[in-house]
């Protein structure tokens, strides 16, 4: 390949992601539609490059959010699922939601409010939270093996709900817990959950 289609194709992808993590600094600065032209101005990217790069506004917020997670996609990994005593499992998965929500929180509040005007941002969306609720299933299945389906069903969705991006988000922003306070209610919540009568 010759040397000046090279630099094109670096150069490229070295502007696209500029154009990609400016996204992601206006997201955190509360900004989750960002204009074409704001997005280019800020990234020093020339608009009509960013128009060549990005097919329209939201496949540019797509792309965006998804960088974002492939950046730090491991986070959404949880370790040696179902294994431990019930206190680590239940201390394992709270602390990966909070992390998650310390890492990730300006993109996922951007795809919660585009999704419903997208539906590749929706899709991401769902993807993202059937991962999360097949690790409460995994994570718990010893808990509800003896249980009947529909108790099963009610308990893991309990749980799930209660770790989830929302509560935490909830607890964190709206009400001001710390993270310290806020993984005390958590694992308080989850174990009262797993202790209730079947």
């Amino acid at each position: 390949m010759p040397k000046d289609v090279d630099g094109r194709t670096a150069r490229r992808g070295r502007n696209s992601d500029a154009v990609l993590d400016t996204v992601h600094e206006m997201f955190v600065e509360g900004n989750f539609s960002p204009s074409v032209e704001e997005v280019a101005a800020r990234s020093g990217v020339s608009l009509r490059s960013v128009y060549r790069y990005f097919e329209d506004t939201e496949a540019l917020l797509h792309l965006a959010i998804e960088r974002r997670i492939a950046l730090v996609g491991e986070l959404y990994g949880l370790g040696e699922l179902g294994e431990g005593t019930q206190e680590e499992r239940v201390l394992a998965l709270v602390n990966q939601r909070l992390v998650l929500h310390s890492k990730l929180a300006p993109s996922i509040r951007a795809a919660m409010l585009r999704a419903p005007f997208s539906p590749q941002i929706a899709d991401q969306v769902q993807a993202r939270r059937d991962l999360l609720s097949e690790q409460v299933a995994a994570q718990f299945a010893a808990e509800t093996r003896g249980l009947g389906k529909a108790r099963s069903e009610e308990l893991l969705v309990s749980i799930d709900a209660l770790c989830s991006f929302e509560s935490i988000e909830a607890m964190r922003v709206r009400h001001g817990l710390s993270i310290s306070r806020t993984r005390r209610a958590l694992v308080g919540g989850v174990t009262a959950l797993l202790a209730a009568p079947n």
